[in-house]
């Protein structure tokens, strides 16, 4: 088959079906749209000039994009290490730096995790990764899910997981034991959505809040893969708001908090930089209690 027969068969199909003699490209490794581009040079013998600069243009336009993108690919694996805590139960801590307490070692079934850079002062917390081991006679492909719950790094790691979260990147129990036998190994992560069917937005009031001179609380249950960038207290009847501390890990307060029922406005930071207000629906009682857990009425989903 001639290259402007084959041309004219790659131009009917309309689409990027990358054929080289007549046979789909080997290429895999290339995106698609590349390897059409890879075809189109075997035609540059027959191009007319100007056509075979604007293929160049094109080409190098292409190459650009594709850097670009890989350059920030939210989906992409990151190659890292992960240990986990070696004298806890299956669970989590529920002395972790984020300032969830004893519900932070059972958030998302247990499988949770202490984090050293993703913590980013706090801004991590809560936020979910999948992360698998890449021992291939040991690791599944999936691996397993795990919530930012706690700070912490041993041995040039990102993650030191739950002994639970640990066993569940494995594919048998045995192999899981020959895990843990290793204390720390090689491991890809991504982070991805964080989901909690049928939970809405919760607030905990921090245990040492003393109504009505200071407030403290943290935020459980955030869905999606969005970070909690600020939070304000606003005042029901007149919209008088304030600006609430980030004192550490996901644990926001104020001294001399707003009076009357209170209304709570999140700001959510997506990984492109785009901002959202977010109002719930339910207000803080006028009488809020320390300890007390209040549901928000929303959810979010990116």
């Amino acid at each position: 088959m001639s290259n402007l027969a084959k041309f004219t068969k790659l131009k009917n199909m309309g689409g990027c079906f990358c054929y080289k003699y007549y046979k789909p490209c080997s290429l895999h490794a290339l995106p698609p749209h590349l390897l059409c581009f890879y075809y189109l040079l075997s035609l540059y013998p027959i191009m007319a000039p100007s056509l075979r600069f604007l293929l160049f243009l094109s080409a190098t336009l292409f190459f650009m994009q594709t850097l670009a993108e890989a350059a920030t690919c939210s989906d992409c694996f990151t190659h890292s290490r992960a240990a986990y805590y070696p004298n806890s139960d299956e669970n989590g801590t529920d002395t972790g730096r984020c300032g969830y307490g004893s519900f932070g070692a059972t958030l998302n079934g247990g499988d949770v995790a202490a984090a050293s850079n993703l913590y980013r002062d706090g801004v991590g917390c809560g936020a979910c990764y999948q992360v698998r081991c890449t021992n291939s006679y040991y690791c599944t492909d999936n691996g397993v899910t795990i919530v930012i719950t706690d700070q912490g790094s041993s041995d040039n790691t990102d993650f030191i997981l739950s002994r639970r979260a640990f066993r569940r990147m494995a594919q048998t129990t045995d192999a899981a034991a020959s895990l843990l036998a290793l204390g720390v190994v090689d491991i890809e992560y991504r982070r991805v959505s964080c989901s909690y069917p049928y939970k809405n937005i919760t607030i905990k009031i921090d245990q040492n809040s003393n109504y009505p001179y200071y407030l403290g609380f943290v935020i459980w249950y955030q869905q999606g893969r969005s970070d909690i960038t600020a939070v304000q207290l606003c005042e029901t009847q007149n919209f008088v708001c304030k600006l609430l501390d980030r004192t550490y890990g996901a644990v926001w307060t104020t001294t001399s908090p707003p009076s009357g029922p209170l209304s709570l406005r999140m700001l959510f930071s997506d990984e492109n930089g785009d901002e959202t207000w977010v109002v719930p629906v339910n207000n803080i009682p006028n009488d809020w209690k320390a300890g007390e857990t209040y549901d928000t009425g929303v959810q979010v989903n990116s």
